[in-house]
């Protein structure tokens, strides 16, 4: 589920609170989070409806001059089913936070070991996490087509990777490659006493 940043910007300010969307399967569940370019957009609810079910109120909620706008805009997809969508808080992306959290706790440096740990056990080509974090930490801002190389993957499952260390709020996204955040340097350090000791 994509959004302008345009909308976001509304729904961060409350202006928007609805969402209507044409699809074969949601890509959102109610309770549920979306991560955006805004942040973490909370999601209250989805339920399928029929068009004749949204009111003018609804389309003014969903950033929509009037009712009919919005269909007008929904016709344009005919394949699917609809749903409404209640819009919660838009929050700051957490990963933001977390990143910039490099002092650990014991606790929390052993829960993030442990994550990291289960990442490597249930790769296909053995453990990658350690190694992907000194590729990216020696080499910032390199292009992924480069850096896949250098640990011996292909780009998308090297990409994919560095996507699941960045939900761990290990690495960021630059405009061309990535870098580590502090709280990567600190758990790159770690592994590196770590080896040192043993």
């Amino acid at each position: 589920m994509l959004f302008k940043r345009a909308v976001l910007e509304k729904i961060r300010d409350g202006c928007i609170t609805l969402a209507f969307r044409r699809w074969q399967r949601p890509s959102v569940k109610s309770g549920g989070t979306l991560l955006t370019a805004l942040g973490e957009l909370h999601i209250l609810s989805v339920t399928q409806i029929a068009p004749e079910d949204i009111s003018e109120r609804d389309a003014r909620n969903a950033g929509y001059v009037t009712r009919e706008a919005l269909l007008r805009e929904l016709s344009r997809r005919s394949e699917g089913d609809l749903y409404k969508i209640d819009l919660g808080v838009l929050r700051p992306d957490p990963r933001i936070a977390l990143r910039e959290t490099a002092e650990l706790t014991d606790e929390e440096s052993m829960d993030l070991h442990k994550r990291l740990q289960r990442l490597d056990k249930r790769a296909t080509n053995g453990p990658w996490t350690q190694r992907t974090l000194e590729v990216i930490a020696s080499r910032p801002g390199v292009r992924a087509g480069e850096l896949c190389e250098m640990v011996g993957m292909e780009k998308e499952p090297f990409k994919l990777n560095v996507r699941k260390l960045k939900k761990l709020g290990l690495t960021e996204s630059l405009g061309t490659g990535y870098r580590l955040s502090p709280r990567g340097e600190s758990v790159l350090d770690e592994f590196q006493t770590l080896e040192s000791v043993r």
